[in-house]
């Protein structure tokens, strides 16, 4: 029940706060390992989000793990995606979902690893080759966190201005948005949290 009013039980990314304001904050990532998958939405009835099933069979989130040990492995927060756009530089982050898109409409989807796996092969092997196994190093992101629905819309409208805050306060963004969703879909509107990540230098 706690979860439909949006209370969060998963693990979440490990990070350090390097400076807050009233728009945004600076955070420190330590280095995970991810789960990834890439794929062309049209393969998911054009669902953007069509290859969390993927990774949640991989995790053992949806029956048996589809892993070769196998292992179930626990579920994270938040789930992060990418939108299509200039893909000029991978970008992560820790324990959850990413997903990031590029110009030709692939979305890559990534869960975080909780941060009991310390490298790639300490992680089970996925059975589904289309699950990528990686480790991410350390990442500095400026981020606004919000509530509601994370439509289109309001996320770009969130990129935009966070992207002109950072710059006018001397940061230079280097990549491409994730955003973050930490609650299932059932989570009401009101209780979700929500937020939208760039990386700086």
């Amino acid at each position: 029940m706690g979860m439909v009013f949006g209370k969060i039980t998963v693990e979440t990314p490990k990070y350090e706060v390097v400076q807050s304001s009233a728009d945004y904050e600076i955070r420190n990532y330590p280095p995970a390992v991810a789960a990834e998958v890439t794929y062309d939405p049209s393969q998911f009835k054009g669902n953007k989000d069509g290859g969390f099933s993927l990774l949640a069979n991989y995790i053992g989130a949806l029956g048996n793990p589809q892993n070769a040990k196998p292992e179930k492995i626990a579920m994270t927060a938040p789930v992060i995606t990418k939108s299509p756009g200039n893909e000029s530089e991978k970008i992560p982050m820790t324990a959850p979902v990413v997903t990031k898109g590029n110009n030709n409409n692939m979305v890559t989807m990534q869960f975080l690893l909780p941060a009991t796996y310390k490298t790639a092969e300490e992680a089970p092997k996925p059975l589904d080759e289309r699950v990528v196994i990686k480790e991410e190093g350390e990442r500095k992101y400026g981020v606004v966190k919000f509530g509601g629905v994370a439509t289109d819309k309001v996320v770009e409208e969130k990129v935009e201005n966070l992207k002109k805050s950072l710059e006018r306060d001397g940061y230079k963004v280097i990549g491409q948005f994730l955003l973050a969703r930490y609650n299932p879909p059932w989570t009401l509107p009101a209780f979700r949290t929500n937020e939208v990540m760039l990386p700086v230098e």
